[in-house]
């Protein structure tokens, strides 16, 4: 099966729902989460501008592991209690940072960042891992970039969780 990936929006918003929807797409009847992620990866790799990274990191019951991902090499683990990605999911919930310079704990593992956007990935009640996206540009994410990663997520959760 192949896919063509076209994204036509320009605003935030509408270019966040054709990502969802094609992300839903995607991974329609693929019960792998990894393979799933490495798709979404790459799909939001392709639609959303100005990112230097875009992937996945999985809670393996105590600390956050890299998954797949478009950018740079990357950090392999991260505790709950380190940088943006473990707060977000320590807590459970989205972190928007408009500069990671700033944020307490951030852990650099691409000096090349300005900004980040982390959303939880939570499947019921057990937390899968995050959608981490990187950007070289500070305050990079709006509130609407956040609304649309956190409604492609929530329409792919189960998905991803494998």
């Amino acid at each position: 099966m192949s896919y063509v990936l076209a994204f036509s929006a320009t605003e935030p918003a509408e270019l966040w729902a054709e990502a969802a929807a094609a992300a839903e797409a995607l991974v329609a009847g693929e019960p792998d989460g990894i393979a799933n992620m490495a798709n979404v990866a790459a799909l939001i790799w392709q639609a959303i501008p100005d990112l230097n990274w875009a992937g996945f990191y999985r809670f393996d019951g105590r600390e956050l592991v890299l998954g797949p991902f478009q950018g740079k090499a990357a950090c392999i683990r991260i505790a709950l209690d380190k940088g943006v990605c473990g707060a977000a999911a320590r807590a459970r919930e989205t972190r928007r940072v408009e500069d990671v310079h700033a944020f307490p704990g951030h852990i650099a593992c691409d000096g090349d960042s300005r900004s980040e956007l982390v959303v939880p990935i939570v499947a019921g009640e057990r937390l899968i891992g995050v959608l981490d996206l990187d950007s070289p540009l500070p305050a990079r994410f709006t509130a609407e970039d956040q609304a649309g990663a956190e409604a492609l997520v929530a329409r792919i959760a189960t998905a991803l969780a494998g």
